[in-house]
């Protein structure tokens, strides 16, 4: 599958992911998640990838969360397996980009140091 990144067009740290990975001349894919979400299985692995890092699922579930963005009270006080179910109705609450390495691997955020142990 390669590397897949998520984020939105005008995401700063969207846009450093694509040109870290452009200019290694490492494929990836580029997934708008403003015109298209993640998907259920798409977004369980991202999160069991992130657990491992983590130490638990809703450790996980807490990181993939931007307490910054915009509608982040509408999410804050939900319960685990309902932030879940949000963050996929509202892929732009989440941390941005999560950049994932087939199925054994993902970030959130900018995380060049991690990336280049990808190769």
């Amino acid at each position: 599958m390669g590397i897949q990144i998520f984020g939105t067009s005008k995401n700063f740290d969207t846009k450093k992911a694509q040109r870290f990975f452009s200019e290694r001349r490492i494929s990836f894919q580029f997934i708008d998640l403003k015109e298209k979400g993640m998907s259920p299985a798409e977004m369980s692995s991202v999160i069991s990838c992130i657990a491992k890092r983590e130490g638990s699922r809703k450790q996980a579930v807490e990181s993939l969360t931007d307490k910054s963005a915009k509608d982040y009270a509408s999410i804050a006080y939900l319960d685990d397996s309902e932030k879940e179910e949000k963050l996929l109705e509202n892929p732009l609450l989440m941390k941005l980009p999560i950049v994932r390495n087939s199925k054994t691997d993902a970030t959130l955020g900018y995380h060049p140091e991690i990336w280049e142990t990808w190769k």
